[in-house]
């Protein structure tokens, strides 16, 4: 919502809008890889605040900057703290819950995306129009502020395990103990080398590269293409981020009924519908058929491929689990938009974007079902 303001006022096009996105993913790869292992050193809580705090503070510098360059700098730390923040609170519920409840529990985390996704459809146009030209840095201004609100609220409210208050984790039975040693001895190499987590990485990647272009260019399509207002666009995007909401936990409880891989792959089919629906843009309900489709599945693969992972190994390593699949979602995150961006730009034709994804969420779903049944313990 915020890009095509941003276009205009900073003489970028296509390319360089999609160069701005990347750079975000970049940064969020490039934490995200060592994000989750950072968790089980130093714990969640001090990770994810101080990560919360970096994304608010460039957020604000992103609303200040007056050139291309600056914007790429500025989104490249916001993407370093979004790494830092969202896989090791992502990684939480695997260590709160017992296998059996975890993937609804990762679905009521992720179900916070979708209530800020929702406030963003309602309060960020209303900026964009009430600031007129600088409606853009106010946008990141309030943004930034709300960031380091959360961070205040991490620091004060997050704790690392159960244990930590004398609890255990959810939904063990009567005498069945957490599988796995203690954090003083670290077996990285259970993670970086089973075959298993590695698929579940290249799985997550077809995600993050295919619904980047589909949010990045989401409202951009909207009014460009059907000349939709901010407020039209933004009020189809608040109805995503309110259906979102409940897509978490709607596919977390899937997989946990029907096993991880063929609730992913139900998942990335619904996704690569909502795409091609989106690029041929059916008169009149295409769009609106697309848009409520996409909210529906929005979270299911961060919310199923993490606790996939996680089941793999024992809940010492979950969080350093989630954070080396979330690589390969942070590479297909920084890959996408500049694909996408360049296909615009390319062909001039906006929905080969949207047939992109499509296609590599339909891959998505072939490699879902490859995925081996992880072990009982």
């Amino acid at each position: 919502m915020i890009l095509r303001d941003m276009k205009v006022a900073l003489n970028l096009d296509y390319f360089q809008m999609g160069l701005i996105a990347t750079a975000n993913f970049i940064g969020y790869l490039t934490l995200a890889t060592i994000g989750g292992a950072l968790a089980s050193k130093y714990g969640s809580r001090k990770v994810i605040s101080l990560s919360a705090l970096v994304m608010g503070v460039t957020m604000i510098l992103t609303g200040l900057s007056n050139s291309f360059i600056e914007v790429l700098v500025w989104r490249f730390i916001t993407g370093l703290g979004n790494g830092g923040a969202y896989l090791p609170a992502m990684a939480l519920p695997s260590i709160w819950f017992a296998m059996k409840l975890r993937g609804r529990a990762t679905g009521y985390v992720s179900a916070g995306i979708g209530v800020g996704f929702a406030l963003a459809g309602i309060i960020v146009p209303p900026i964009l129009i009430s600031y007129g030209e600088a409606g853009w840095r106010f946008a990141w201004f309030y943004l930034g502020a709300v960031l380091l609100v959360i961070a205040l609220i991490d620091s004060l409210f997050l704790r690392n395990k159960p244990e930590d208050v004398g609890l255990k984790p959810l939904g063990l039975e009567e005498g069945e103990v957490r599988s796995g040693g203690g954090g003083s001895s670290l077996r990285w190499g259970l993670v970086y080398k089973s075959k298993e987590i590695w698929m579940v990485g290249l799985v997550y990647f077809m995600y993050g590269f295919s619904y980047i272009i589909y949010v990045t260019f989401f409202s951009a399509y909207l009014e460009e293409v059907f000349m939709w207002s901010k407020e039209a666009a933004g009020g189809l995007w608040f109805i995503v981020g309110l259906l979102s909401i409940l897509s978490g936990i709607i596919w977390g409880w899937v997989s946990d009924v029907l096993g991880r891989k063929y609730g992913m792959a139900l998942a990335y089919a619904v996704l690569a519908l909502s795409y091609v629906l989106y690029a041929l843009a059916i008169p009149p309900y295409g769009l609106y058929a697309s848009a409520l489709i996409f909210g529906i599945a929005a979270w299911s693969i961060p919310t199923v491929a993490v606790v996939a992972a996680a089941d793999y190994v024992g809940p010492e390593l979950r969080s350093a689990a989630a954070g080396f699949v979330t690589l390969f979602f942070g590479i297909g995150q920084a890959i996408g938009p500049a694909v996408g961006g360049f296909a615009i730009e390319a062909t001039k034709v906006f929905a080969n974007a949207f047939y992109i994804a499509s296609l590599v969420a339909f891959i998505g779903a072939l490699g879902s079902l490859l995925l081996k049944k992880p072990p009982a313990k």
